[in-house]
């Protein structure tokens, strides 16, 4: 199954189903969705039909897999001890897909080892170079490399810069209400978090490092 252009990934987290994430359900239709394990159960209370289901399958319904078997679904089994999590086969398999965008969902729950793990999957290389969000509830989250990144969004609602992988130098804001200037954000202190967009063209541009984007729906 290919020529999709868009991927919803699901984990197997708890849902948290905000404004973003609707607005991701609602325009599925031309997405491949591909289920991380459990995320397979998850999609379908989601409304959201698994064309693709991998992991290790420990934690899927079996009902859920032999309906999704019966009616088409590709599910692809691999053994518990491996060295990647089920949401980074599903990440890989949608790269591999050939998914220029790919929208994560359901990647945040109750442990904060598995929440860590899933934010840095964004890094991943094989997603480089591609449109990847991770999505819950209110809240987008992706990584940007150097450059310039617009900050889509409604006046007023809420961004956070955070360093993600070291310092990130040369930050300038545009459009949001604390601005930044050719200064730096540096590992540790939570100066980047909680900014507002005040300008339907803010944006922000940075020369080295990595960022963490988190944009929140209204004030967060």
């Amino acid at each position: 199954m290919s020529g999709f252009k868009k991927a919803i990934v699901v984990a197997n987290g708890t849902p948290q189903l905000g404004q973003a994430v609707q607005a991701i359900i609602e325009h599925a239709t031309d997405a491949l969705v591909i289920c991380a394990d459990g995320g397979a159960d998850v999609a379908l209370k989601m409304g959201l039909y698994p064309h693709i289901v991998v992991g290790d399958m420990d934690s899927v319904s079996l009902d859920t897999l032999n309906t999704l078997e019966a009616a088409g679904a590709e599910l692809f089994r691999f053994p518990p001890d491996k060295d990647e999590t089920d949401l980074e086969l599903a990440l890989l398999e949608a790269a591999e897909r050939g998914a220029s965008t790919i929208f994560i969902l359901a990647a945040m729950g109750a442990r904060i080892d598995h929440t860590l793990s899933n934010l840095y999957l964004l890094t991943l290389p094989a997603l480089q170079n591609r449109k990847v969000r991770l999505v819950d509830n209110n809240q987008s989250v992706w990584i940007a490399q150097p450059g310039t990144h617009p900050l889509s969004g409604a006046i007023g609602d809420t961004v956070s810069l955070i360093p993600f992988q070291g310092d990130a130098q040369g930050i300038t804001t545009y459009g949001l209400q604390y601005p930044l200037s050719n200064e730096t954000l540096y590992l540790g202190p939570a100066r980047g978090v909680s900014n507002v967009i005040i300008s339907p063209k803010a944006r922000v541009t940075f020369k080295s490092g990595t960022l963490l984007i988190i944009h929140t729906i209204g004030h967060a």
